[in-house]
């Protein structure tokens, strides 16, 4: 009797880096039972890839080429639920994990840990777990022991004010982009970005423009990567 092949578990990639792509699909590939069934580089056509192939997981970064991590993540849990979301990004993932697991995600790692916990992370997710790094522990307990230091609180209390458009806006503000260029990104009109703008202004307690880029480059420069 003929042993029936089993189905193989398709992951799809989503990163705007070929070389980061490179590697994960090397280490996916490594275990019999996994595929890479297709690489993106940004929102639109992860989501054309997902409608084509049928992916059991997508893994995804949260700054792409001409989109964000962060609504993919959101559109994928609206319109294909039974696609899994790992989140492997380098950016500081006791900022971004929760929001991403908010919005729909099921794991969330860094990609100086991927190498090693990627394929842990995702065998994780597909059982129906939630996964996150070591490392998410170990800042926790950092940051709560540096709890009365102004400068450990300053990105929390900002997380914790701030919407998440209203995060991504501020953040974009911090990388330089102009309003014109965050509608565009963002596929809004200018004057809804003011609108978010101006909110941060007054949640942060910043009087001006040139305050909020100075704030925002700062912010930039100490959380993200």
């Amino acid at each position: 009797m003929t042993d029936i092949p089993q189905e193989k578990t398709r992951i799809l990639l989503v990163d705007d880096h070929p070389m980061i792509r490179e590697r994960l699909v090397e280490l996916i590939e490594r275990e019999a039972d996994f595929e890479v069934c297709g690489e993106a580089e940004d929102r639109h056509e992860a989501l054309d890839l997902v409608a084509a192939v049928h992916p059991h997981l997508a893994i995804v970064d949260l700054t792409l080429k001409s989109s964000l991590g962060m609504e993919l993540i959101k559109d994928l849990q609206a319109r294909y639920p039974e696609v899994k979301v790992l989140v492997v990004s380098m950016q500081d993932e006791m900022i971004y994990a929760e929001r991403c697991i908010h919005a729909g995600a099921r794991g969330y790692i860094t990609k100086q840990q991927a190498s090693r916990h990627v394929m842990k992370a995702i065998r994780h997710v597909l059982s129906g777990g939630i996964y996150l790094s070591e490392a998410m522990t170990h800042q926790v307990l950092e940051r709560s022991m540096r709890k009365n230091s102004s400068a450990s609180r300053e990105p929390l209390e900002i997380v914790s004010k701030l919407a998440d458009r209203e995060l991504q806006v501020f953040e974009l503000v911090g990388k330089g982009l102009s309003t014109r260029q965050i509608a565009d990104l963002l596929f809004l009109d200018t004057k809804t970005i003011e609108t978010y703008r101006s909110r941060i202004k007054e949640k942060l307690g910043l009087k001006d423009g040139p305050e909020l880029l100075q704030r925002a480059i700062a912010w930039v420069h100490r959380n993200t990567g």
